[in-house]
């Protein structure tokens, strides 16, 4: 005669805390233990139906799982990139144009919430939800990202439009594989023995010993770092002036990143693309920055195309130096 009362006294205190799993092995353990009957009074007692019983008794003569699996491979809905193989591919081309901080895009600048991509994809005929959009863009590598400083004030109606036309032009020139560099003038930079943030590795008690006041040093002065960053190749090449920040310093930093990289990288290159601010020693209306470009284009034979971001968007340039 089978115990039933001594099942669901096992069952209780062991059986029901298992995974879904552990709950299939158990019954089938106690059907086995019980003999005759006892898939219907397991069944019973645990609330488990028959089916589920029976699986939990080939589980029991098959290999063991893989740790931390629960299912045999197989097991659970396929996902949605599985059932929609373009599905990937169009959020890709979604999220290209509009995402801050990945060095691995051409151009960055503003970004999506989920529900406006779910629409999006929804209407080029790949119905999914938010939360699914949400898992897909974790598989491709994104994760939620603290807020950061990006609204400037008033927008031009086409400034989107001015970035899409940009980073088309970026797309453009990467599928001839023609370089594309992106350039900038860096925070100026004290010379001298100052304290920077961070730490290293010293003997402990003994941290280096640094000016006590940050004061430009009279004869050491400032230096002032240009930012060449390879767009293609996610590289960077800065170039250090001692005087000042001017268009002709500028071109001579690109003529430094040609020489250095540009060159064995690009050893075909035909165009130079440059995308920079409107400001600063490469700014649109800076006449010396376009005579330097000029001289640098007859120097080297290269047909150069310069793209300026619209005005109040420095903060999405994108050399990374």
């Amino acid at each position: 005669m089978i115990d039933e009362n001594a099942i669901r006294r096992r069952w209780e205190a062991v059986g029901s805390k298992l995974d879904e799993r552990g709950r299939r092995l158990f019954a089938a353990g106690e059907v086995r233990s019980a003999g005759w009957g006892g898939l219907a009074a397991v069944s019973k007692v645990t609330g488990l139906a028959r089916s589920t019983i029976n699986r939990g008794k080939d589980d029991l003569d098959a290999a063991a799982l893989p740790r931390g699996r629960v299912r045999r491979a197989g097991g659970g809905r396929r996902a949605r990139s599985e059932n929609d193989p373009g599905l990937v591919r169009a959020l890709e081309r979604l999220v290209e144009p509009a995402t801050l901080g990945d060095p691995m895009r051409p151009l960055i600048w503003v970004s999506k919430s989920m529900e406006k991509l779910a629409v999006t994809l929804t209407e080029m005929g790949h119905p999914i939800g938010a939360d699914t959009v949400r898992k897909e863009l974790v598989k491709l590598g994104f994760s939620r990202q603290s807020n950061r400083k990006a609204d400037e004030g008033a927008k031009h109606p086409d400034r989107n439009a001015q970035f899409e036309y940009i980073n088309a032009k970026v797309v453009a020139a990467q599928a001839q594989h023609q370089p594309v560099i992106s350039v900038d003038t860096k925070k100026k930079e004290l010379v001298g023995n100052f304290k920077n943030g961070g730490t290293d590795y010293r003997p402990k008690g003994e941290p280096r010993r640094v000016n006590v006041h940050d004061f430009e040093d009279k004869k050491l002065g400032k230096v002032v770092p240009y930012g060449v960053y390879d767009v293609t190749a996610n590289a960077g090449f800065v170039s250090v002036g001692i005087t000042s920040d001017t268009a002709e310093f500028a071109v001579q930093s690109i003529r430094c990143w040609r020489e250095c990289m540009g060159r064995q990288r690009y050893p075909h290159a035909r165009e130079l693309t440059i995308t920079a601010d409107c400001g600063g020693s490469n700014g649109a209306r800076v006449r010396l920055w376009k005579v330097e470009l000029q001289k640098l284009a007859n120097e080297t034979g290269l047909v150069i195309h310069v793209h300026h971001y619209p005005p109040g968007t420095s903060k999405w340039n994108n050399p990374r130096t």
